[in-house]
């Protein structure tokens, strides 16, 4: 039995972008070039190909399945009891993810279609916006095997969960505006700032976690 109760108002938004999205890619496919741009690097030149049936098609599928995992994970989790503490929190999650995927979709398939967007500043500014509204609702999700920050220390220790979630919290928002930074500074910017990002989330999450474990075991 799954602990998230699914509603018509909980499936609707992720259903409906798969939906537009899966409709899209037929449109997508007939108007594509045969060599389609999939990726860029960090100063917005395409250095990744893939056929047009792979460009179009392939996303839609990996939303469904996205969206299927989202909805049996909790089911599969020895502590899925959990879930329903914090279910608003998990619909909230799996519905931006999707949203921001779906997103990043588009933006590179209008770039295949001629549209001058900048990849640089679109993608980073999505996954940025992600980090920021998960690290406002990171300090409300309870111990599980599946969603949040998981290490040894916050599964081993409910005290030491709600901490590692309440500070990395903040570290995501951190995270999330730097992320958003980088896509909008100068190109020699852009590396220190991805690699800054990585190091702050890292010792904001794994590293602040075992610290907090070792504080908790002197008590």
């Amino acid at each position: 039995m799954n602990p998230i109760k699914l509603t018509i108002k909980s499936e609707f938004f992720s259903i409906l972008l798969i939906v537009i999205s899966i409709i899209a890619s037929f449109y997508f496919y007939v108007h594509f070039p045969d060599r389609v741009i999939t990726h860029w690097n960090l100063a917005g030149e395409p250095n990744g190909y893939s056929g047009r049936a792979f460009a179009a098609f392939f996303f839609p599928a990996l939303f469904v399945g996205m969206y299927l995992l989202f909805i049996f994970l909790p089911m599969l989790d020895p502590r899925k009891e959990r879930y329903a503490e914090f279910a608003k929190i998990y619909n909230v999650f799996r519905n931006l993810i999707i949203f921001i995927l779906v997103v990043i979709y588009f933006v590179a398939s209008f770039n295949n279609l001629g549209a001058n967007l900048n990849i640089n500043v679109w993608v980073p500014g999505a996954v940025g916006l992600l980090f920021i509204v998960l690290g406002n609702y990171m300090g409300k999700i309870k111990p599980n095997w599946f969603v949040g920050i998981r290490t040894p220390w916050t599964l081993s220790s409910e005290t030491v969960w709600n901490k590692t979630h309440r500070f990395g919290g903040k570290v995501f928002i951190i995270g999330g505006l730097l992320m958003i930074s980088a896509g909008l500074a100068p190109l020699s910017w852009r590396l220190p700032i991805f690699v800054a990002d990585i190091i702050i989330l890292l010792f904001g999450t794994v590293v602040y976690s075992y610290f907090a474990y070792l504080q908790e075991k002197k008590k």
